[in-house]
């Protein structure tokens, strides 16, 4: 691999392993990286010039243990974007892996451009490099944008890669056991408001039916829902419908938040409750497998004022991550879906935490996770391998 570029930027935490070779600098970035990320434990910005690589990944706490997280293939409007997007969705990894139980911290990779134009092999390769020389602190696996496959070729140059093809010894998509721990978070909020864990009778709408909200409207279906979708990929739409008939279809999010909802699920990129999303909504619950839904601190507020019960994200998304974690000891499917079953008992004890306590639910999770990550954490201290 020729790598002429490979800036650690933010490093806070002193390993010889990311002391990469610095050979030339480029102009400053708007974004002060230690400021925004003065969470974060370590940020690396790698560069490949032969194969157009452009990378961050971000480690924000290996309080737990070693960092595993995704790695998003995404074409960012600017690199800012990109750095936000990083730090926002590694924090949220720290808080998933906490609250899922998991001996894991939180970290996360993106990779700036179009995956349809700019993904190769050899991009992949080197980009494995980079996470190798990681050392172990951070494991990679799927998210937006990456596959199995996509794992597979990276593997060839890294020893820490989770979400490996079935073919290559890995446990394939995780986005089964997502859609499986969001189904099972969905019946602790609907036994919440409804007092039945159930959502026979409810109408559903499902804002996203690629990876995961596919496999999510087919369990709701199972479970006696009436289902609603829409996704900006057409033909993601036109197979869910083809396989599930009784489904129906609305031109985009806009309509689907303003149709009578009961369970509103947004199963897209983050951001997804804005506060004129919460002004409209008339679903009761918001349980989704999107990271990072709320548009910003305060929205959990307003849900909880309009008599919405929201399920957080990194609770009930946890089950692609329970996935993944369990290959590493050996992947078992049915041990890992015992794990993600587990995310019903756990939304359980959000609610009742933000019942006592009187918060939010994103609140009541965000205090159990760092309730966790701060007892452990005592023991540990930063993880190096």
């Amino acid at each position: 691999m020729t790598a002429d570029t490979t800036h650690v930027i933010a490093d806070q935490v002193a390993h010889p392993a990311t002391a990469l070779t610095h050979t030339k600098r480029t102009a400053p970035m708007s974004v002060d990286v230690f400021e925004v990320g003065h969470e974060h434990e370590q940020v690396v910005f790698a560069n490949d010039a032969a194969t157009g690589l452009k990378a961050i990944i971000a480690i924000h706490s290996t309080a737990l243990g070693p960092a595993l997280g995704g790695t998003r293939f995404y074409p960012y409007a600017s690199t800012d974007a990109a750095i936000e997007d990083v730090l926002n969705l590694s924090r949220g990894m720290s808080y998933k892996a906490a609250l899922a139980g998991l001996d894991l911290g939180g970290g996360k990779a993106v990779i700036i451009g179009d995956p349809a134009t700019l993904k190769s092999e050899g991009l992949l390769r080197a980009y494995g490099r980079f996470v190798q020389s990681l050392n172990g602190r951070y494991y990679t696996a799927c998210d937006v944008g990456t596959f199995s496959e996509d794992m597979d070729d990276i593997a060839r140059e890294c020893s820490y890669v989770t979400g490996r093809t079935v073919a290559h010894g890995g446990a394939g998509d995780s986005s089964v056991l997502t859609a499986y721990g969001v189904f099972q978070g969905m019946r602790a909020a609907a036994e919440q408001v409804w007092g039945e864990p159930t959502l026979a009778g409810r109408t559903v709408g499902v804002a996203g039916v690629g990876k995961v909200g596919r496999h999510l409207v087919r369990h709701l279906v199972e479970d006696g829902a009436s289902v609603v979708i829409t996704d900006v990929h057409q033909p993601s739409v036109d197979a869910v419908r083809a396989d599930l008939p009784q489904v129906q279809a609305v031109a985009d999010t806009a309509a689907l938040v303003a149709s009578p909802l009961d369970v509103y699920a947004p199963c897209a990129l983050g951001g997804a409750l804005t506060d004129e999303v919460v002004d409209v909504l008339s679903a009761k619950i918001v349980c989704g497998a999107a990271n990072n839904q709320l548009a910003h601190p305060g929205v959990e507020k307003q849900l909880e004022d309009r008599g919405i019960l929201y399920a957080p994200d990194y609770c009930v998304n946890s089950g692609g991550l329970i996935q993944v974690a369990d290959e590493l000891e050996g992947f078992s499917f049915e041990r890992a879906q015992q794990r993600a079953s587990g995310i019903f008992d756990t939304t359980r004890a959000v609610f009742e935490l933000a019942r006592a306590d009187g918060v939010p639910p994103a609140i009541a999770a965000d205090r159990l996770a760092e309730r966790r990550m701060r007892d452990v954490g005592r023991l540990r201290g930063v993880w190096l391998p």
